[in-house]
């Protein structure tokens, strides 16, 4: 799982890093409000816990920024603030956890771990048969898509999307219907979103013997070379 910590305590920051990452997590840190959604984009973490006392700019107007400009990343907001008040602003600003300080390392972990297994929640592991494509292996019961035998970097909606995808290799996918799975209960994530992950994608694609075909008006394939 890849985490991005924004924590301007440097002391906790450590802490934090240190014992997420012997939990098997990738841990990037920021510690800069005004930083924070350039390295959110330049990660594309899996989750993003974020402290709302920041420097630059709080913990809410960073949030607020990501969610318009598309970032749909499940967020756990970590602070030390605990009023009602608080909290309610943080889930309207687009929050998906909220966990006031002093907090047990176990029970941040189990909130993360949680807010990411609910990114995969909405694939039925039954509904993508392990298929091969070009130089592609889709692993449905590890959850990974392998490149002439190599495991690719791939953040949970690129594999989403990917899934969908090979479901029926040469067949088109509704833009529509790839932002329900890999957006899942997210309404206000715009369709645009979608042509992120793609765009990303095709970077990733670039060697594997298949291209992600844009159709328009009818959505996204993959094809042979």
């Amino acid at each position: 799982m890849r985490l991005l910590l924004i924590e301007d305590d440097p002391a906790l920051a450590l802490t934090l890093k240190r014992s997420l990452e012997r939990k098997l997590m990738q841990v990037q840190l920021c510690d800069n409000g005004g930083q924070a959604v350039a390295a959110w984009q330049a990660m594309q973490p899996d989750v993003v816990v974020l402290d709302l006392n920041l420097p630059g700019l709080d913990g809410l107007q960073v949030l607020e920024n990501a969610r318009q400009a598309g970032l749909a990343t499940p967020v756990l907001i970590l602070t030390a603030r605990g009023t009602v008040g608080d909290k309610i602003l943080g889930l309207n600003a687009g929050a998906d956890d909220y966990l006031p300080k002093p907090f047990d390392l176990d029970e941040l972990e189990a909130r993360v771990r949680a807010l990411n297994r609910r990114q995969f929640g909405a694939l039925p592991t039954t509904d993508y048969p392990a298929t091969t494509f070009g130089a592609l292996r889709l692993d449905r019961d590890n959850r990974a898509l392998y490149l002439q035998g190599a495991v690719m970097d791939l953040s949970p909606r690129e594999f989403a999307l990917m899934a969908a995808l090979m479901k029926k290799p040469g067949h088109a996918v509704a833009k529509e219907r790839l932002l329900d799975l890999v957006f899942p209960g997210q309404q206000d994530v715009q369709l645009e979103a979608i042509e992120v992950v793609v765009y990303r994608l095709r970077k990733k694609l670039l060697n594997a013997g298949v291209t992600l075909v844009t159709l328009r008006g009818l959505g996204y394939l993959l094809k042979a070379e």
